[in-house]
């Protein structure tokens, strides 16, 4: 199947690893161009490396305020256009309600919340007909899970976000997305079972509830994004797509 991906320029961020690192290789496997970003100047450019020369690896942070135009820029000068974002943030620090500051929170909703409305904000006044605006939100946007308040608080929001500007930039012919990966063997991931005190352990009993038994990888992530994003899923938006291997408990 030809998703339609030759030639078209994506933005992918905090892509030098993890979900964001798959979804780029796969897009630039059917022909696409991309910008990735990250905060590890380092980690991003190597990771462009890896990609080839239909890659850009740029540092940056999702919650300065100035990532959003310059990346988009960054995008147009060195590909000559602009057709889609894929907005991932790290994972906001785990705890119970007692756990977090207020500067915690502060500073998770200015990256995870801010920031992407920023990076949206500008793809949307950049996108053409036909553009994409996805976002890499969580599971807990439909199930909260333990320990992880100050996500399972943004997140929805986010959703939200993201259902709202399917309504206001559909006439525009530009399309709106939600990712909602779950258990994916990332770095992530592992390090959040670590904090159970048996990683083991904890990814045992987590298998045991997903109806597939096991992690995903992040291949299957990429290829769900690279697909969602592509010009074969034209006629979806608005929606929110689970990538858990079943877990999540609602149809």
């Amino acid at each position: 199947m030809d998703l339609g991906l030759k030639d078209r320029v994506y933005v992918l961020t905090g892509a030098s690893r993890g979900l964001g690192r798959a979804t780029a290789a796969e897009l630039v496997a059917d022909g696409a161009k991309v910008v990735i970003t990250g905060r590890d100047a380092h980690r991003v450019e190597q990771a462009a490396a890896e990609l080839g020369p239909n890659a850009v690896g740029v540092p940056a942070d999702n919650g300065s305020a100035d990532t959003a135009e310059r990346v988009v820029a960054l995008a147009r000068e060195r590909f000559g256009r602009f057709d889609g974002i894929l907005i991932s943030v790290g994972g906001p620090p785990a705890g119970l309600l007692d756990d977090n500051t207020d500067e915690q929170w502060q500073a998770a909703f200015d990256a995870v919340f801010l920031g992407a409305l920023r990076l949206a904000r500008a793809a949307a006044a950049a996108l053409p007909a036909g553009g994409v605006i996805g976002f890499v939100l969580s599971g807990s946007v439909r199930e909260p899970i333990p320990g992880l308040t100050i996500s399972n608080g943004l997140r929805p929001g986010l959703a939200g976000l993201a259902k709202s500007l399917s309504v206001e930039l559909g006439p525009r012919g530009i399309r709106v997305v939600g990712l909602l990966p779950a258990r994916i063997d990332t770095d992530r991931v592992r390090e959040l079972d670590a904090l159970s005190g048996d990683a083991a352990e904890a990814r045992r009993r987590n298998c045991e509830a997903i109806p597939l038994r096991r992690y995903g990888t992040p291949e299957e992530f990429g290829r769900t994004a690279a697909f969602v994003l592509s010009p074969a899923a034209s006629y979806l938006t608005g929606l929110m797509v689970p990538v858990d291997g079943g877990a999540t408990h609602g149809i």
